[in-house]
């Protein structure tokens, strides 16, 4: 039910959020339960009837959780993540943002955030309303960082969760779609949304989060004659499943 209630350099950050733009890539309209949203070339969805930006798996501190069982990742996911979030903000001025479940990779992950990338959250959540829905790796609130948690969010009569259930009216992420799409030359793999009338799952927003392959079983059941919106490097491009191929 609705709840309601290690450190990255100045100077990479500084170039990340310096190549914010105003002008708004191509996008994708996206019609789920009469509800019409936007799909962002960044992969975030955008709601223009109630201005909200909704992103699913940012996994921040990712690559710290992967520090502390030995595994070293570039540590900078953080602060690139919440770089590209603070630009796709920028482009809709959204009145609220939902961060759609595992927003931090693991359950202490809000307690690492630097103090940089803490401000540079707080930030994004000046002046708006925030809200963090439940994932499997972060089921309890994250403590510190501002917003509201709650287990699922109801927007428009869709219900936003973060894993798919296949129910009607709602939007989900979890899965981390991508799709190996076939062309002349070859194939190319790219993260997607994958969506039919009724339902929608999101794509991972976060800077390293890996992709399940939409034609893998754990996509079985969950949508009826899917439609795919692949992001490319400036535009989404709508792509019929027959074009992909597992990886």
């Amino acid at each position: 039910m609705l709840r309601k209630h290690s450190s990255t350099r100045p100077a990479l950050r500084d170039r990340l959020v310096a190549g914010a733009t105003l002008r708004a890539p191509p996008a994708a309209p996206i019609t789920v339960a009469q509800e019409i949203f936007i799909a962002d070339v960044s992969g975030a969805l955008w709601h223009e009837g109630t201005r909200t930006l909704v992103v699913s798996d940012l996994h921040l501190e990712k690559a710290s959780s992967f520090a502390k069982r030995g595994i070293f990742l570039p540590p900078y996911d953080t602060a690139m993540t919440l770089a590209r979030l603070a630009q796709v903000a920028l482009r809709f001025q959204p009145a609220r943002i939902i961060a759609l479940g595992d927003s931090f990779h693991d359950r202490e992950g809000a307690g690492r955030l630097s103090p940089e990338d803490r401000a540079s959250l707080h930030q994004l959540q000046k002046g708006r309303e925030w809200i963090w829905v439940a994932g499997n790796h972060d089921p309890d609130a994250p403590q510190d960082v501002g917003g509201l948690y709650c287990d699922f969010y109801e927007l428009g009569g869709v219900i936003l969760r973060h894993e798919p259930t296949g129910a009607p009216a709602e939007l989900a992420g979890h899965l981390h779609p991508v799709a190996r799409v076939t062309a002349p030359a070859g194939s190319v793999r790219r993260r997607c949304f994958i969506s039919d009338d009724q339902r929608c799952i999101l794509p991972a927003f976060g800077a390293l989060a890996g992709g399940l392959n939409i034609l893998d079983a754990a996509y079985d059941g969950l949508l009826q004659a899917p439609v795919l919106h692949v992001l490319g490097r400036n535009r989404v491009y709508s792509v019929p499943v027959t074009r992909c191929v597992p990886d």
